[in-house]
């Protein structure tokens, strides 16, 4: 789809990617972009219109579509992450809260705003993964669980809104110099980049994006006679 004249959705729009979004979105004539986070008050860039939303509170996402009547596009960016193993004390209580936001907050957004594209032609959706959607060393065990689940749900929406003609792409990308990652001493994206590269695929028409080489080389990985997602031999 075009970016010009689209109206669209971003969650998680108050910094890093989301607020990349944004401004990319303004940008290439975008006729009009809710920036949506938990608390608006911390959206503070010109030419876009705050929206409450916290991904976890189902009333907020009804607000939300009852609201945002006229979105083509829905950007699902809002995320967190923890670092810890799968064998930390608290790692049930972690991965439940991070599959709240990143696998369930993306559901019900796409479940509330799937009708209205349907309306507007069917339109597209972007859902913001992960390279660690295919990896999982044990650092970010549960973010990077609930990133391969939200990579299957992506691939189920894709299935689901196909006869409305809803466009799904997954996006896919490694460390991105964000808050999320501040404390991670390691190669890091620009946003900006990621996001160009991000709205260029979805304005060809693509399904998925890697949005750097990383990613690309886990990907082109997974097929390999020792896959990708597995530890080296030592």
């Amino acid at each position: 789809m075009k970016i010009e004249n689209a109206v669209v959705l971003v969650t998680g729009a108050n910094r890093g990617i989301g607020l990349s979004f944004a401004r990319e979105l303004l940008a290439r004539g975008a006729r009009k972009v809710y920036a949506a986070a938990r608390t608006p008050a911390t959206i503070t860039m010109a030419g876009v219109q705050a929206l409450q939303l916290d991904v976890n509170k189902p009333e907020d996402v009804a607000a939300a579509a009852a609201l945002a009547h006229d979105v083509t596009l829905v950007i699902n960016n809002a995320g967190i992450a923890q670092p810890g193993g799968f064998l930390a004390a608290d790692s049930e209580e972690v991965t439940r809260r991070l599959f709240e936001t990143n696998v369930y907050g993306v559901l019900r957004v796409s479940k509330a705003f799937a009708p209205i594209l349907k309306a507007h032609g069917g339109g597209a959706l972007l859902n913001v993964l992960s390279v660690a959607s295919w990896v999982n060393g044990g650092e970010l065990a549960a973010y990077s669980a609930s990133k391969a689940a939200a990579w299957s749900l992506t691939n189920a929406l894709r299935y689901e809104l196909a006869e409305q003609k809803t466009h799904v792409m997954g996006l896919h990308m490694a460390y991105v110099d964000t808050d999320l990652t501040r404390g991670l001493k390691a190669p890091k994206s620009s946003p900006d980049e990621i996001v160009r590269r991000a709205l260029d695929g979805l304005e060809a028409g693509a399904d998925e994006v890697l949005a750097d080489d990383l990613t690309q080389h886990v990907k082109s990985g997974l097929s390999a006679d020792r896959p990708s997602y597995l530890p080296p031999i030592a």
